[in-house]
């Protein structure tokens, strides 16, 4: 069988890695997989094919900033990838993400249309059934055709227009006739929102993403030294938060910051700032890596790993966390609580209505409440590791990936 990847990414990032795992073991099990990506460093490995150019990239950036269309631009990048499929021959397209600037939507969709390719499409946000958003947050314009998006300057940005309910209305003539086998989305809660859209007809299954649970995500031993070089006591109670861009407004590093301020017994790195610096007292700033086995280290030296993001489909960073053997705190959004049930994770549900102030404050308390009672569950490293192991190791993602493949 014949499998090509589509995403953003590849090797890096959540999806990067979830492709990479995929393109790896289909390989190794006597598949021709490929992976063609969009944006990121160009990776030399048989078989891995950046289509993506970086000046298109930016050029699409900006018009999608200016006229509030994104996905329609970077032809040359398109038929780059166009190219690639048909030098190819895929016997299926596994799709994974298509925004982030890198490829025109209808002059892609179009193609595999008119081929008829049978194509699995893996949903890592909302974005295929809103206009622009990754995220709807408690947005319902979506299920009536989008418009007067009170989203627009967000990611995907326009700084002057909506054009939301037109980008919809294209997506869904570009979706319509295409050969899908499969939407599949990582968390249930998605699952239930695309039900819920104009594409409750395909057939939509949930398949939980899968880590390298043996090669990088394990328990490594106490790090004295990786303390020391942060200055945190061997004995510090410590709380991790992880996050690309962990201090933008969706990924919630600034309540965690406002939480670390109640708990100066406590102290707490945040991994993916813009710098590596001290922050405060029991607050330590990192910039955001690449290094797999330094996020390892951290992961296996904290108590707690902590997630306050305001929305998220499933959340890696929660799973790579128990799979190094620690439990998980945060908010109640999307579909983070899935990652950890209990009693491998406390999460807080934030009230919608309220003053705002008076709301924030409360979470901020429940949030320190459930650092309290997770820790005092007592649970050991193996015992959350290993429930990490039997859900989300990548070849469990893999087997089911296949059955559906092979269906």
């Amino acid at each position: 069988m014949k499998v090509l990847l589509i995403d953003v990414n590849c090797k890096y990032s959540s999806t990067g890695k979830i492709v990479y795992d995929l393109y790896k073991r289909l390989n190794a099990d006597g598949h021709e997989a490929r992976i063609a990506y969009g944006r990121g460093d160009v990776i030399d490995e048989p078989g891995i094919y950046k289509f993506g150019l970086d000046w298109e990239t930016k050029i699409h950036a900006g018009l999608a900033r200016i006229t509030g269309k994104n996905g329609c631009y970077s032809p040359k990048s398109t038929a780059r990838l166009i190219e690639y499929i048909k030098e190819f021959k895929p016997d299926l397209i596994h799709i994974h993400e298509l925004h982030a600037y890198f490829v025109n939507h209808g002059q892609l969709l179009a193609f595999l249309k008119e081929q008829q390719i049978p194509i699995v499409w893996t949903f890592h946000c909302e974005y295929m059934y809103t206009g622009k958003c990754g995220f709807a947050y408690e947005c319902q314009g979506y299920k009536s055709g989008c418009g007067k998006c009170p989203y627009v300057r967000q990611y995907v940005s326009s700084l002057f227009f909506d054009r939301s309910a037109k980008l919809l209305a294209e997506k869904k003539e570009s979706m319509d006739g295409l050969n899908i086998k499969a939407i599949v989305t990582p968390s249930q809660w998605l699952a239930n929102k695309t039900k819920n859209t104009y594409l409750y007809q395909n057939n939509i299954r949930v398949i939980h993403n899968g880590i390298d649970t043996d090669g990088i995500f394990y328990p490594r031993q106490k790090d004295t030294a990786l303390r020391s070089q942060y200055d945190i006591g061997e004995n510090e109670r410590l709380i991790l938060a992880v996050a690309p861009n962990i201090m933008d407004v969706r990924k919630g590093g600034q309540m965690v910051l406002d939480l670390a301020e109640t708990m100066p017994d406590t102290q707490f790195v945040l991994v993916g700032a813009d710098e590596t610096k001290r922050h405060s007292k029991n607050v330590q700033l990192i910039a955001r890596t690449k290094d797999q086995d330094e996020l390892a280290r951290w992961y296996s030296e904290a108590d707690l790993f902590i997630i306050c993001s305001k929305a998220e489909n499933f959340p890696t960073t929660c799973i790579e966390a128990l799979c190094c053997g620690t439990p998980v705190v945060g908010l109640d959004e999307c579909g983070t609580k899935e990652t950890a049930p209990e009693p491998y994770g406390t999460f807080v549900k934030v009230d919608i209505a309220g003053d705002e102030q008076i709301k924030y404050a409360a979470t901020l308390e429940a949030l320190r409440q459930a650092v309290d009672t997770q820790l005092a569950r007592g649970l050991t490293v193996d015992s959350v590791r290993n429930y990490a192991v039997e859900s989300y190791d990548n070849a469990v993602m893999y087997i089911e990936y296949l059955k559906i493949y092979k269906d």
